[in-house]
């Protein structure tokens, strides 16, 4: 399977029949990308490798940050998109991403879940709030761009 932003396996139309493509309007799908890999645990996309790769196709300098893509190698987990849109996000996601907190080896999986939540705000997710229910906790987040997901 071709990774899509790795300039040793190949570009291109990356989606084997049958994949499951996770799709995000964004401004900026590179950041949206760089972001969402490293949330994810998926390999550092080539941002520069791929601009390279555009320009060589006779993308223009101004459209080399219209599309991005992340890849699971494996091909276990979905393929993420990121396209420029103008519009910036103005209301609540009608689908959203719940992330499940690695587990530590704690017996407070809270505490498993908050720790998860604070590296990715290291990484530029901002956090919205808690909530706690009488069957559980999980922290609502927005990534870079907005979008709301959840980590549980």
């Amino acid at each position: 399977m071709k990774v899509a932003c790795d300039p040793g396996v190949g570009y291109g139309p990356v989606m084997e029949p049958g994949r499951l493509q996770i799709t995000f309007d964004c401004l900026d799908p590179a950041r949206a990308g760089t972001f969402w890999a490293a949330a994810l645990g998926y390999p550092v996309p080539d941002v520069e490798g791929w601009h390279n790769f555009l320009r060589s196709r006779g993308r223009s300098e101004e459209d080399l940050n219209a599309t991005f893509a992340i890849e699971d190698p494996a091909g276990a987990r979905p393929r993420m998109f990121f396209q420029r849109v103008p519009e910036t996000k103005s209301v609540k996601n009608r689908v959203h991403l719940d992330l499940a907190a690695p587990a530590a080896g704690s017996s407070d999986r809270a505490e498993e879940i908050d720790a998860f939540a604070e590296r990715l705000t290291a990484l530029g997710a901002h956090k919205l709030r808690a909530v706690k229910k009488d069957d559980g906790y999980f922290v609502v987040m927005s990534d870079p761009e907005g979008n709301e997901f959840c980590v549980d």
